[in-house]
């Protein structure tokens, strides 16, 4: 007789629960203050696109003066009121550059006639790649479009810019092949200045776009940086 007490005692004990319990878990969620996985999942699905902060300010390309294939000064004011994309490469480049301007006409085949989008090539080989070899190499991509800019400058400055302004590491080195470092990253860059991003599944940042095939992942940064250009042309 006790044993069924405590039973029918329990019972009523879980009712009452249920009735307090449940209005709260769906206050929670309604109010968005719900567990890590379901904060993961809303990130992951929204279309903003993230700002890159560092010491609690956004992230924005330094100035610049360089000098483009057609022998003109471009400046970062050049890429004002436009969306576009950054990379660092050299045209002696014998491994991930041909894939990554490959991959990034791509994208000056779908954005490139548009007046608010661009394209910045900056070259590491200075010494090597002057504006005449710039256009060149230009002519041989068969690129037409005036909103891509292959940039060449002062060595000091290329990497001051690729090292500290956009963080995407390139540097001499005799040891590898073609005798220059870098990363194949592709950065993007809003109409005011800004360097932006999607999120991962985790909600972290992923601050730059790889240039070049990843087989190991669902979906390649080419795909990722197109879908993320026609939010900004369209968003701002």
């Amino acid at each position: 007789m006790f044993k069924r007490k405590s039973y029918i005692g329990l019972f009523i004990i879980i009712i009452i629960f249920s009735f307090w319990f449940i209005p709260i878990i769906n206050n929670r969620l309604n109010d968005n203050r719900v567990s890590d996985s379901s904060r993961t999942k809303e990130i992951s699905q929204s279309s903003k696109l993230s700002f890159i902060n560092l010491n609690g300010e956004s992230r924005k390309v330094p100035e610049f003066v360089f000098q483009n294939q057609d022998n003109r000064y471009v400046t970062n004011e050049d890429f004002s009121g436009k969306v576009y994309v950054a990379e660092f490469f050299f045209t002696s480049c014998p491994l991930i550059c041909i894939e990554m301007n490959q991959n990034m006409k791509i994208l000056d085949e779908e954005f490139g006639d548009r007046n608010d989008f661009g394209i910045a090539s900056f070259t590491i080989d200075p010494v090597n790649d002057t504006p005449v070899v710039l256009k060149e190499y230009a002519e041989r991509l068969n690129i037409k479009s005036q909103n891509w800019h292959f940039l060449t400058g002062k060595i000091d400055d290329v990497y001051e810019l690729s090292n500290s302004g956009f963080n995407i590491f390139a540097g001499v080195n005799p040891a590898v092949a073609g005798g220059f470092e870098h990363q194949g990253f592709f950065a993007l860059i809003d109409k005011n200045g800004y360097i932006r991003s999607r999120r991962d599944s985790n909600g972290n940042p992923i601050v730059y776009y790889l240039g070049i095939e990843n087989p190991s992942v669902d979906k390649q940064g080419i795909d990722m940086i197109k879908e993320d250009i026609r939010k900004l042309l369209k968003n701002g």
